[in-house]
């Protein structure tokens, strides 16, 4: 987290949080594990309002991304908050 911009920032894995891209089916207990994505995005969702309504900014990052696009992407939001009072370094 940034708290003085009041940034969160979240890394979400694909299997856990039903990435759109890579999401698979569970090999056993399907059912179950199919209602634990379920409720964790829901979770997720409630997360995001419950930090949005405190005036934070939420940013979630998808476990397969690369980590240094992440990385920028995750600066640039934090600069635009911060009124652009810090220097993004491109790694």
């Amino acid at each position: 987290m940034f708290t003085k911009a009041k940034v969160a920032v979240f890394l979400d894995g694909c299997f856990w949080h039903g990435c759109p891209q890579h999401h698979t089916k569970a090999a056993t207990n399907a059912e179950y594990w199919a209602e634990k994505v379920v409720w964790n995005r829901e979770r997720d969702a409630q997360t995001d309002r419950t930090l949005a309504d405190s005036g934070w900014l939420v940013v979630r990052v998808w476990e397969h991304e690369d980590p240094r696009q992440a990385a920028v992407h995750i600066a640039e939001r934090v600069h635009r908050i911060r009124g652009g009072d810090m220097e993004i370094r491109t790694p």
